[in-house]
């Protein structure tokens, strides 16, 4: 997981991956994103791995897309259109990488997350934030409304409140956020990441196939109708009661042992 823009590392079935871009407060470049990409594809195949953190260095999570970036792709012939469309392509798709990832993925935002800063942490499938995080889709302030973190917002928020965080550029509170459903779990800034790392160990000692089989049934009843939804789950929850050790689970509690 060698790379200038990230950091990473495994231990105990737990991968950590860390923005390592502070200086930039870990913008989402191309250059980022293409790292992201990168061990995102290691991790998916790596057996070891049962839980993904994805955390950041510095006092961001993320500040969102690399603005000075963006604004250099205007030079070109089409005013900067195909750039534009290649970079939200390569966003969309890292994004949709971590919902198809195997391993359930915690963010662990310690400082601000806004714009696809924001999108990033709502697309992984737990967010653990330090008190003094703040959350927040500020692209409409400079006359941009954040349409692709509107993605991942309105599938993680009442779309009441991923709207009004969308026009009106205001920040969330982490307690805020917690009461809305937006966090799982708070923490004062110096057990963040005991706190995550709790959250994670606990999930990694369950059976590692029924973890992987739960987040595909999860995510793929997201947004169906009660029909299909059903069809779906249940398909899957077929394959998970036929495994050998969800067999001997179920004997061992049956047996009280």
């Amino acid at each position: 997981m060698t790379d200038p823009q990230i950091r990473g590392d495994v231990r105990d079935g737990i991968a950590t991956v860390t923005l390592a871009s502070p200086g930039t407060l870990n913008a989402l470049s191309t250059a980022m994103l293409q790292a992201l990409a990168h061990v995102f594809d290691q991790i998916a195949g790596d057996d070891r791995v049962r839980v993904v953190i994805l955390a950041a260095e510095g006092k961001a999570f993320s500040a969102g897309h690399d603005l000075k970036e963006m604004q250099g792709y205007r030079t070109s012939p089409d005013g900067g259109r195909a750039q534009f469309q290649a970079l939200f392509d390569l966003c969309a798709a890292v994004m949709q990488q971590i919902a198809s990832l195997p391993q359930p993925v915690v963010a662990q935002v310690q400082g601000v997350a806004t714009a696809a800063g924001c999108q990033l942490a709502a697309t992984c499938d737990l967010i653990t934030a330090s008190e003094t995080a703040r959350f927040g889709v500020n692209g409409i302030n400079l006359g941009l409304f954040c349409s692709t973190p509107a993605v991942a917002l309105s599938r993680r928020l009442a779309p009441g409140a991923a709207f009004e965080l969308l026009t009106t550029g205001e920040f969330l509170s982490a307690s805020r956020a917690l009461a809305l459903g937006l966090v799982n779990r708070l923490a004062p800034p110096d057990q963040l990441e005991a706190e995550t790392r709790n959250l994670a160990e606990t999930i990694a000692a369950k059976d590692p196939a029924a973890i992987r089989l739960g987040k595909r049934a999860f995510q793929a009843q997201l947004g169906q109708p009660l029909p299909q939804a059903y069809a779906v789950a249940g398909a899957i929850m077929v394959e998970n009661v036929l495994l050998p050790d969800t067999a001997e689970g179920i004997q061992a509690f049956l047996e009280r042992r």
